[in-house]
């Protein structure tokens, strides 16, 4: 006959373990003997060590009782389930496991690999990482949104960056991002300038992206909301862009008539 601490020693256990199972009715728990100590005999044993190869095995103590009182084949049936349980919850784990490395990975997170290529050439042009990440950001909600579409828009970005004068707009905008900017400052007017200047090239060619409805609505207020959350002093690059007789920011559009105030090339 063994104490509850030769009983935990030979099963494998400790004396914790065997009093919880005592608690939620898995091993019965002995009277005391005429000493006041509880024995356990050869069948607690082999009772525990039948539990104790459950429990590693990963079957939740809610179903040990169950599977300890069934026949062979209930038994099998019952085991089954649990391994394709436990298969399924390794397939979660495994799927958190890399959305937990895309965490070091900064641009590939919530990013297909097309957009964080697109990403590393911005910084190839001298694009701040300020400026990275905003494009990151607004990537996030074009990829939610438009998931199909990305490989097609990521080719023309690519394309574009082949224009000397956008590269230039992404390097003035990086500065003012990195940088107080005052009211005689010429860079904002200057960033206006290309944008402008661009819109013309691609409404004259028919290039110009002016959206697929209204159905598509939210996602671009979405992205204008973006961008000036992300830097307020975004009003101001739409004022200087109205001046110039274009209003919108992702999805813009020509005003219908032009502003009262001109402005100097």
């Amino acid at each position: 006959m063994l104490t509850i601490g030769q009983l935990a020693a030979y099963a494998g256990v400790t004396v914790r373990a065997v009093r919880h199972y005592h608690q939620i009715g898995l091993l019965p728990e002995p009277e005391r003997d005429a000493s006041g100590y509880r024995r356990y005999g050869a069948t607690a044993v082999v009772s525990l060590i039948r539990i104790r190869t459950l429990a590693n095995a990963g079957v939740p103590l809610s179903q040990l009782g169950r599977l300890l009182e069934a026949d062979a084949p209930a038994f099998a049936e019952a085991v089954q389930m649990i391994d394709r349980r436990l298969r399924d919850e390794i397939e979660r784990l495994e799927t958190s496991r890399k959305q937990i490395a895309q965490l070091a990975a900064g641009d590939s997170l919530a990013l297909p690999p097309e957009v964080t290529s697109y990403l590393g050439r911005l910084r190839e042009i001298g694009a701040s990482e300020r400026m990275v990440e905003g494009e990151r950001d607004g990537w996030i909600l074009v990829a939610a949104r438009w998931p199909d579409r990305i490989p097609g828009f990521i080719t023309a970005k690519h394309a574009q960056l082949d224009n000397p004068r956008l590269v230039r707009l992404y390097q003035v905008l990086s500065e003012l991002l990195e940088s107080d900017v005052s009211d005689d400052d010429p860079r904002p007017k200057e960033a206006a300038d290309i944008m402008v200047g661009l819109l013309e090239q691609a409404s004259a060619s028919g290039e110009l992206n002016v959206g697929d409805g209204e159905q598509e609505d939210l996602a671009y207020d979405l992205l204008d909301a973006l961008a000036v959350e992300f830097d307020p002093r975004t009003e101001r690059m739409l004022e200087l862009m109205r001046e110039r007789g274009w209003t919108g920011w992702n999805r813009p559009e020509r005003l219908a008539e032009p502003p009262g105030r001109t402005h100097e090339s």
